[in-house]
This record gives C-alpha cells, structure tokens and sequence, in this order.
C-alpha cells in the first residue's frame, strides 16, 4: 500500500510538471524547427533522422575525459538537490523501485555520427523531478558524473520524456566504457548532454556551464541547427 502511494504522488506530481513546462517543451527547436537541417524519414518530433553534418554508423564509440570509474552497484548514489523541495539521495535499490521506461530512440554525438533506434531502459528525468518536485525558481539543471564530468541542460529540455537515466541498453545492463551503471541520455540533444556515470542532479536556478560548455560548446546542443559551439 505504501509502495502504491507513493508511486500515485509520483504520478501526480509528473502530471503538474508536465502541464507546467508543456508549451516551453514544444517550442523547443528539437520539436518547432520550421526549417530543421537534416535529411532522412521523419523521427517522432518531426525532424528529419539524421540531422546535419552526421554520420550514420552501426558502432557505438567511447568518448571519455579518460577516465572511466568503477562504480559498484552498492557504493553508487544519487544525489538530486538544489532548488527543489525534497532534496534525496538514492540508493540502487531506491532508484530500480521508481517507475521503470522502456524507450527507443537516436543518438547524435557531436563529433559528428549518430546511432539509431537505441533501446533503453531506465528512469525519466521527468519522474525524478516529479520526486524531488522543482521549486518555481528552478529553471536548468547541472548534471555531475564519478569522473568529475560536469554539463547543464534546461528544464524544458530536460523533462522531455525520452531523456532517461538508463541503466540497461538492448536488453543488457549498461557497460561501465558507456557510463554504466547508469547514464543520462538526451536523444534531442547531442549526446554531450548526457552525463555518463551520473552521481547528482543538482536544480539551478540559473543556467550556468558545465565541462565542455566551459571550453567553447554550445550551450543548448540542438543538432537540427548544427548548434555544436558557442
């Protein structure tokens, strides 16, 4: 009865944000591009697949900042904090009791090739906030992973509902080169934006920049718009 409580507030509390960010969300150039630049059939959003100046390729490269930590199921944590009304920290098992997404979706990196129809599993941002439920004042997120990694990413990008933190892909845990146990992913962002070996989610009340953000990236990574630097 407990667990069905509170998965019924989680609900609810999606349902808010949902309404709250809706129309930011479909105004962003990932979904209301009137000229999208890319080619192939168009994705779900109403782009085209492949946006411009990728690569399609049937392997998954590994980019790192050269360190790849190894993080045990048991010592890993999520710490979600900043402006929001009931901070948390998340053990393994906390996070695998939250609301489960099977999603399939594409992968754009900004060193110019993209990977589609990627299949995940793992939790929504949308229902992570739905947890720590976002004060008024919250308006971007800076994501932070176990090797230091840093990047910011807005609300109305953020809670869209194919951005998850996913811990398995096509049908298998994560593995550690690809930021296992569990990574963020933003397919209507270049890739950048997902912190691999994700450790907190801290709401901000202002943007402000992460890693690759702070040596010259674009700030918003819209891949329609060939938007890679700033």
């Amino acid at each position: 009865m407990e667990e069905s409580s509170k998965l019924d507030k989680i609900i609810e509390a999606r349902m808010k944000l949902k309404a709250r960010f809706e129309d930011k969300m479909k105004n962003t150039p990932s979904m209301a591009d009137e000229r999208p630049q890319g080619h192939g059939e168009i994705n779900r959003h109403g782009m085209p697949q492949v946006p411009v100046g990728q690569t399609l390729t049937t392997k998954w490269p590994v980019l790192d900042l050269g360190y790849q930590p190894n993080v045990t199921l048991d010592r890993w944590r999520l710490y979600i904090d900043g402006e929001v009304e009931n901070p948390v920290i998340l053990k393994w098992e906390d996070f695998m009791a939250l609301p489960q997404t099977e999603d399939t979706s594409d992968f754009h990196c900004v060193t110019t090739w993209s990977k589609l129809d990627m299949s995940w599993v793992g939790v929504r941002l949308l229902d992570l906030a739905a947890l720590v439920q976002p004060k008024e004042t919250a308006t971007h997120l800076m994501c932070y992973g176990y090797d230091t990694y840093t990047t910011n990413v807005s609300l109305e990008e953020a809670l869209k509902p194919d951005v998850l933190l996913a811990h398995t892909v096509y049908g298998e845990p994560l593995p550690k080169e690809h930021g296992g146990p569990v990574r963020m992913i933003t397919p209507q962002l270049y890739a950048w934006k997902g912190s691999k070996w994700i450790k907190r989610i801290e709401f901000l009340d202002k943007n402000k920049r992460g890693f690759w953000e702070e040596r010259g990236y674009s700030n918003t990574a819209y891949p329609w718009r060939n938007d890679r630097y700033s």
